[in-house]
């Protein structure tokens, strides 16, 4: 009687066990990794391309005897130049490899937990380097010629962490959106990317609709800054999670092209 009540347990923590799968999520992690200017390589060059870009600017502004203080380079958006790219990394993490991954027996769940799993890597690297670029930048007094790019927009004013944190919600949010909408593709074609994007118009003009007739761009303006930098990219990263959920969900019966 006691084997028999045993043996159900064990085949059923055995079954537990088996649903997490570490070593086939870590090989998709270096699946992604084969080729790192991807992730990393083309990412650090459109970075260094718009630092690169910023110093000649305050070079030419400084040469001509324009004050740096009035330059707005605070306003400068080249902080957030890979972003736009870090989009399309979403897209080719996704189109390129989920093929090739389930060619060689990986699992949509596992497939997805090791994209994600890249995403939150590339996440930590990339906001580690732009946190540790703004103290550079601040302790050198803007590169030694008055020049900001990473002391600007939200950055400025705030310490290192507050600057990580920023940083990683925001690129795992982007990186999210590129792999959910290529799931969305994989799952249902075009037809499903003109419904997506149908859908993402109809809901923001819905939302500025209703903020507008309701006069509330005010109060949510408010809000927004009553719950600070931490909060509002706390909601970003909220926004990141619920795309990786439903890129999951999606994926589950997304098939290769």
């Amino acid at each position: 009687m006691t084997a028999t009540a045993t043996g159900p347990v064990r085949a059923a923590t055995t079954e537990g066990a088996s649903r997490l799968r570490p070593n086939e999520i870590w090989r998709i992690v270096r699946l992604h990794a084969v080729n790192p200017s991807i992730f990393f390589g083309v990412p650090a060059m459109v970075l260094g391309g718009a630092w690169a870009i910023t110093m000649v600017i305050a070079l030419i502004l400084l040469g001509s005897g324009v004050p740096m203080e009035n330059t707005g380079f605070r306003y400068s958006w080249a902080v957030l130049s890979p972003q736009w790219y870090l989009i399309v990394v979403g897209v080719q993490a996704v189109s390129y490899t989920f093929p090739f991954a389930l060619g060689f027996g990986a699992t949509r769940r596992d497939y997805w937990l090791g994209t994600g799993l890249m995403f939150v890597l590339a996440s930590v690297l990339y906001a580690l380097a732009i946190a540790t670029l703004l103290l550079i930048e601040r302790a050198t007094g803007g590169w030694g010629i008055g020049a900001g790019m990473f002391d600007a927009l939200w950055y400025v004013g705030g310490d290192w962490a507050t600057a990580f944190y920023s940083t990683f919600a925001l690129q795992l949010l982007v990186l999210f959106i590129g792999a959910g909408v290529t799931t969305v593709f994989m799952r249902w074609r075009m037809k499903g990317m003109l419904t997506l994007a149908a859908g993402a118009m109809a809901l923001i003009l819905g939302v500025i609709a209703l903020l507008t007739f309701t006069e509330s761009w005010e109060p949510l303006g408010d809000w927004l800054g009553s719950i600070g930098v931490v909060g509002v990219f706390s909601l970003l990263l909220l926004t990141a999670l619920a795309w990786a959920g439903a890129g999951f969900l999606v994926i589950r019966r997304a098939t290769p092209r």
